[in-house]
Order: C-alpha cells, then structure tokens, then sequence
C-alpha cells in the first residue's frame, strides 16, 4: 500500500460538488493538498465548487462513480478516496428505491476495486439511518441494529448503506485494504439543500419566505445536528490516522432537540412570522411511513482517537444557515 506521510497527499473526492464534498475539498485544499472531485451533478451543484475551479491543485470531472474508466484515472493518482457520492434525502429514496440501492452498493464496490488496484486508503461515508429503530441511547458504533421490513422502501437507504459498510470492512479483512466507515448523524450548514427533504435547511427557507414550517409527523421526535465545519474536520484528521482503518466512527452533534422545537428555534432565529404546521407522515412521504422516534451518536471512539468533538452549537448552525440562505434569497429577487 502507498506510504501515508505529513507531506500533502493526491484525494478524490466522489460526490465532490456535493454538501459536504465541497465543502471537504476547500478544507483539503486549504491545507496544500491536490484535490479531483468526481461528481455527476444529480444531486450536486457546480455552483458548490465554482470558487475552486481556478486553484490548480483543484480538478473537477462530471462523471458517475461507476464510470470504470473515468474512475480508474482519477484512481491512480491518488493517495485517498474519500466516498461521498450516494442516493442521499428521504424523499428522493422513498421516491426511486431502485437508483438508491444500485448507486449506494455498486458504486461503493466500484470505489473499493479501483482504491484496492492502486493501493488507496479509502473512507466511506455512511449514516445514522443504519441503526434503524434501535432503542438504545445514545447510539454506539457496536449496537446490534433494527431495520423495518423490505416491503417499505424507507429502508432501502439503511439496508444499502450497510451494505456498503459490510463492503469496505469485507475490503479490509480479505484484501489488506486500508479503510474507514463514518457514521453521519444530521450533517447541516451553508449550502445544503432543503429539496430532498433535509429538515434544517427546508424550515430556515420557509422561515426566510414568510411561509408555512411544515412539521412532518407530530414534530416529538428528536436529533442532533452537526455543522459542516466540523464534520469535514473529523473526516480529514480521520483519512490520514493509523489507527483509523477497519473501524466505524459515528460523527454527530450532542445538543437534542425535537423538530417541533426546532420549527420554534427558526422562526426565533429568523425573526420569521411563519406559522408551524404539522403534516402526517403519510401525506408528507408514502403511507406506513416509519420514523425514529430518537436519534443521538455517541462519539466516544472518535474523541479518542483524534481529540475530536463539535465546535458550534445549534444556535450557530442555525445562525449559519439562516445567512446563507437569506443571501441567496436576496440575490435571487435582486437578479
């Protein structure tokens, strides 16, 4: 396998224009290393990465993962592969369960195959939904999981993303393969978009709008959200660390809330006149919906392993968001 050192290293970014994969690729720049971002722009914006595109340690290609020949290339100049591309937002994978299990697992295996042809340290990236309807709080990386049954599609996203993790550790035992699985738990911050259903940036736009907060179910269950910033962190230090290979890290805020609570938060924060409506699962998604009634990470392994813990709470984030939103909101009437 390639040597790791201080020195910079060559990433590939999939999903590089994405939320979170842009956002990882100004912080890996910023740090003088080389940067190629594959995304295909299903879900991610050029937009994202367009302050990049002039860096020359930057390269950006429009390109599926499983895009064998592009893959390879980018591949084979590379130190780290960080996987971020994926079917991502309930909606969307309520919608197209089909392109959510095919992109999740055979585009992690193709990554898998093209990082165990050149030697590449791989982090797949994964998420919360994984534990399913777990009872047990807060949620360890070691927990035995409970997923709803295969005739609902809201857990096609769950049973995809073990999959991949299933993938990458399979990887790691059998070929030697240097990777690392992260847990995701409500990742929010600049740029995100509310359109698949992301619940942070879908109220402050309502809230920015004068509109109706929509509250999907009786807005009592409960999360923990996490600023970008600090997720990107965790992940970076993550990559490079030793230690870190074969093992599952959950990255996640601690702060709790109830999404009814939260509506009240964006309205404060925004100083907002929008009124909280709340909408049945069944009208907001599909009928039989399921939903986790909490959903709180413990980070112990992460904040031992690399000192890591979140930074900005949620009045940050929210502050944050509302900014970045109110901005485009802005520029979009002035244009």
């Amino acid at each position: 396998m390639k040597e790791l050192d201080t020195q910079p290293q060559t990433y590939l970014v999939t999903g590089g224009a994405g939320f979170i994969g842009s956002h990882l690729c100004e912080l890996l720049l910023s740090k003088g290393h080389r940067v190629l971002a594959l995304d295909n722009l299903s879900t991610g914006l050029m937009s994202n990465i367009e302050p990049l595109r002039g860096n020359p340690l930057f390269e950006f290609c429009r390109d599926n993962v499983m895009s064998e020949v592009v893959l390879d290339r980018l591949a084979s100049q590379s130190d780290i592969i960080i996987h971020f591309a994926a079917s991502v937002g309930v909606e969307r994978i309520i919608s197209n369960p089909v392109e959510t299990i095919h992109n999740n697992v055979a585009g992690t295996e193709a990554v898998l195959q093209a990082a165990l042809r050149y030697g590449c340290r791989v982090l797949v990236a994964s998420t919360s939904e994984v534990y399913g309807k777990g009872a047990r709080i807060p949620f360890s990386e070691d927990d035995d999981v409970l997923l709803g049954p295969s005739c609902r599609n809201r857990w096609s996203y769950a049973a995809s993303k073990m999959v991949d993790e299933f993938l990458a550790l399979a990887y790691c035992h059998e070929y030697d393969l240097p990777a690392i699985v992260v847990r995701f738990f409500n990742t929010v911050g600049p740029r995100q978009s509310g359109q698949y259903g992301m619940v942070v940036p879908r109220f402050v736009r309502q809230a920015v709008r004068g509109a109706p907060i929509s509250v999907y179910g009786d807005g009592t269950q409960q999360r923990c959200f996490c600023d970008v910033s600090d997720v990107i962190r965790a992940v970076e230090l993550l990559s490079v660390h030793p230690e870190a290979t074969n093992r599952v890290f959950n990255i996640g805020g601690q702060e709790e809330i109830s999404i009814g609570a939260l509506a009240e938060r964006v309205v404060a924060v925004t100083g907002s006149s929008s009124p909280i409506q709340y909408i049945p699962y069944d009208q907001a998604y599909a009928p039989g919906f399921e939903d986790m009634a909490r959903r709180v990470p413990d980070t112990t392994r992460v904040e031992q392993l690399i000192g890591w813990k979140p930074t900005l709470m949620l009045q940050d984030i929210l502050e944050r968001v509302r900014d970045h939103i109110a901005a485009e909101e802005q520029a979009a009437s002035a244009s």
